[in-house]
């Protein structure tokens, strides 16, 4: 027998089949029952993985997908906002600057009523310094004329009267004054 099998396996040259296809039964037969236990484990282990990533995959395009209509719808409300804007500015625009000019107008007419008011005040003021003033210098003109006139009497009886007449009067006048006592 040995001699049997030694003859049996040098006669098997293991380079050589007996199909130009296909392998040895039994290759086929391991080799099967190792990819059906390497696909079953695939298919229990990475297929759900598989699944999952897929899922997440499309989930987050989704969402992408999902937030930029959010933002387009988001960005199409604010330019229509925008635009209403844009035309309630121009009205804005000329209802401040119509206040303005209204605002503008009572300034004017204030200041104006106000430089009347100061101006007749400073008349009224000027009037009354200028009588004033007439009063003083109409004062001050009496009291000048009625010292030199003092002084011009002063002179005038000194130089008519000698001195005889001037004792004369002086006792006169003491007499009136004694005797109204």
């Amino acid at each position: 027998m040995k001699l049997f099998l030694s003859a049996l396996i040098a006669s098997e040259d293991p380079s050589q089949t007996h199909h130009w296809l296909f392998p040895e039964k039994a290759e086929i037969i391991y080799g099967g029952i190792a990819s059906c236990i390497i696909f079953a484990g695939l298919y229990k282990i990475g297929w759900p993985m598989i699944v999952k990533s897929m899922n997440a995959r499309t989930a987050k395009i989704q969402k992408e997908l999902d937030g930029a209509s959010a933002a387009r719808s988001k960005s199409e409300s604010d330019a229509s906002g925008i635009r209403t804007a844009l035309g309630d500015i121009e009205s804005e625009r000329r209802k401040i600057l119509a206040e303005a000019d209204t605002q503008a107008a009572a300034i004017i007419a204030d200041g104006r009523a106000r430089l009347v008011k100061e101006v007749t005040e400073l008349e009224a003021k000027a009037v009354a310094d200028l009588a004033a003033a007439r009063g003083r210098s109409g004062e001050e003109l009496r009291g000048e004329i009625a010292r030199l006139s003092s002084a011009a009497i002063s002179s005038a009886v000194a130089a008519s009267l000698n001195d005889r007449a001037q004792q004369d009067l002086i006792e006169g006048f003491i007499k009136s004054v004694g005797a109204s006592k």
